[in-house]
């Protein structure tokens, strides 16, 4: 029998995060591991009238950067340029048989892979823009990242299952209610020009006047739990210490320290793959602030060494360098978004013009 909470999980990312109509063209991506959940997924969008159809993921990455020529790394494939124009919906089941699996690989590789595929996700984020193309993002729960994440399988799929609530009688209502709760702090968020962040061997600054805060309840990422903007391009100033790894390309950038200028980082250091981060920064547009976040998952209390879990941990912040989304004003473009994280459960205060709302991982408002 399938687990009652992927059978819940599914129905809530099909009727609640991207809300499956009737001959819509649903895409379903996953990693062959995740088929449990992917086909639970299916027969739902069946069940809906849509047509969907599934595209199982083999894991190839390493086989493929290591021996791939320059010219098959800047490749896109018609055939997926075709898929993004095309469907209606795009449902990613993640999990991650091989985190570690591009560790010794180099960082030039993966960095031209990214720049190459900038139409592809030029496209894709102005179709979500439109209203065009729907998506959400959702985690199954396999040894690897159980290691990973230093728990016992059972553990962690109590973990990956609470966290998106399917674990309570009815998790539409539960996430329904947690939008509420959020849309008063976008409000006020909203109104506001300056943010300022002060923490841990940080003191940064922004503006975010005129950028709209989103309401991140479940409608996009499974689990969910965060609110977010764009920052005006060339209003980031000051230094930031993130105190949590950065995951890229599948590998670890420890202790980064980040300083900004007009918008732009001017400096930029990491502890561990400090090669890594100085490659990144040369994609376009990587070099700049695309989304500024604040997690509101208490339920997630663990770094997990996957983001989709660890943006959202109520007591954080992350910032992404790379691509703006456009829903909240964001200009930024770039082939990469990557969400790093910070803790900010001591000592860290936001202001929004010169009031303090947050203080040691908890809003004041």
């Amino acid at each position: 029998m399938v687990d009652s909470r992927i059978e819940k999980l599914a129905k809530l990312s099909v009727h609640y995060s991207v809300d499956v109509k009737p001959k819509e063209k649903v895409l379903i991506q996953g990693n062959v591991q995740a088929f449990p959940l992917m086909h639970e997924i299916y027969k739902e969008c069946l069940l809906s009238d849509a047509y969907p159809f599934i595209m199982p993921q083999l894991d190839t990455a390493y086989t493929f950067f290591k021996y791939a020529k320059e010219h098959q790394l800047t490749y896109v494939s018609p055939f997926e340029k075709f898929l993004i124009e095309n469907i209606d919906v795009r449902i990613s089941v993640f999990c991650e048989p091989n985190p570690k699996r591009l560790t010794n690989i180099d960082p030039a590789r993966t960095r031209i892979f990214a720049a190459a595929r900038n139409e592809i996700s030029a496209i894709f984020y102005k179709r979500v823009a439109e209203g065009k193309l729907k998506w959400t993002a959702l985690p199954y729960p396999i040894n690897a990242q159980a290691q990973e994440a230093a728990m016992a399988l059972e553990e962690y799929e109590d973990f990956v299952y609470g966290s998106c609530l399917v674990d309570k009688e009815n998790p539409i209502a539960e996430w329904k209610k947690i939008h509420k709760q959020q849309e008063k702090i976008c409000d006020f968020l909203n109104k506001t020009s300056e943010i300022h962040i002060v923490g841990e061997d940080t003191d940064l600054t922004f503006n975010v006047k005129g950028r709209r805060w989103i309401n991140c309840s479940g409608k996009e990422n499974m689990p969910d739990g965060e609110v977010f903007t764009a920052p005006v391009e060339n209003s980031v100033n000051g230094t930031i210490r993130f105190t949590f790894p950065g995951l890229v390309f599948g590998r670890e950038v420890e202790d980064i320290r980040l300083t900004f200028k007009e918008g732009k980082v001017v400096k930029a250091s990491a502890e561990k793959g400090d090669e890594l981060l100085q490659q990144v920064h040369k994609i376009e547009g990587a070099d700049r602030v695309g989304e500024a976040a604040i997690g509101t998952n208490y339920a997630i209390t663990k770094f997990t060494k996957n983001m989709l879990f660890d943006e959202k941990m109520g007591g954080t912040i992350h910032m992404a360098l790379g691509n703006s989304y456009p829903e909240s004003g964001g200009l930024n473009k770039s082939p990469i978004h990557w969400d790093i994280l910070k803790d900010m459960k001591k000592d860290g205060e936001i202001y929004a013009d010169g009031k303090l709302f947050y203080k040691n991982g908890k809003f004041l408002i």
